[in-house]
């Protein structure tokens, strides 16, 4: 068991407020995850860290840090996946990773959002009148879905409502709180590799 957990995730842009509403968004959607580290007394600190990089290098310097801690990185993949998540970042991003345990890898695939339509009835509560349904794919794989199609269907899906089309920063801290997390699970195989990763090393 180990004695506490790092997630340096990609987001929130390169102010402290909008990171800070993308840590509280992170921090509902993982709170399964934190009410076990919290009963079995282990440290859980969630690090946002703006651009995929700065989460790439915060995450490195961790390793020599708190090296009694496990640390994780949690980004974007940016692409499809046909390998794990450490071989899919050397290739895609030319990271060294070598001597990093794959199981300190993970990613949101392709983007985020996969991770936000895989709910639609968070989608529906939240937006609102004028959110269109239709607008988003109906692939019950979410990863399956291409990032170029990902946040523009989210814009077409929220234009007409009265909270406005989807914002990344502005909305999905809001919606990460709002999300089903079974749905998601069931829906993405990386999002439920991370849930169950980090259960068995508490």
């Amino acid at each position: 068991m180990v004695k506490e957990i790092r997630i340096y995730i990609e987001g929130g842009g390169d102010k402290k407020d909008t990171k800070k509403a993308i840590r509280i968004g992170f921090s509902e959607f993982l709170k399964d995850l934190r009410q076990i580290a919290q009963e079995k007394r282990i440290r859980w600190q969630i690090i946002i860290c703006g651009s995929r990089q700065n989460a790439f290098e915060d995450f490195k310097n961790a390793l020599k840090a708190h090296p009694n801690a496990f640390n994780v990185l949690l980004v974007d993949a940016e692409a499809p996946v046909n390998s794990s998540a450490c071989q899919h970042l050397q290739q895609r991003d030319n990271w060294n990773l070598t001597n990093i345990d794959d199981e300190q890898c993970h990613l949101m695939v392709q983007t985020m959002e996969a991770w936000l339509i895989a709910d639609i009835d968070a989608l529906k509560k939240f937006y609102g009148k004028g959110f269109q349904e239709n607008a988003i794919p109906k692939n019950p794989n979410v990863e399956q879905i291409d990032k170029q199609q990902l946040e523009p269907c989210l814009t077409i899906a929220t234009r007409k409502t009265s909270k406005g089309k989807y914002h990344k920063i502005q909305h999905a801290s809001k919606l990460l709180a709002l999300l089903n997390v079974d749905k998601v699970r069931t829906a993405s195989s990386h999002c439920n590799r991370i849930f169950t990763t980090l259960t068995q090393k508490m």
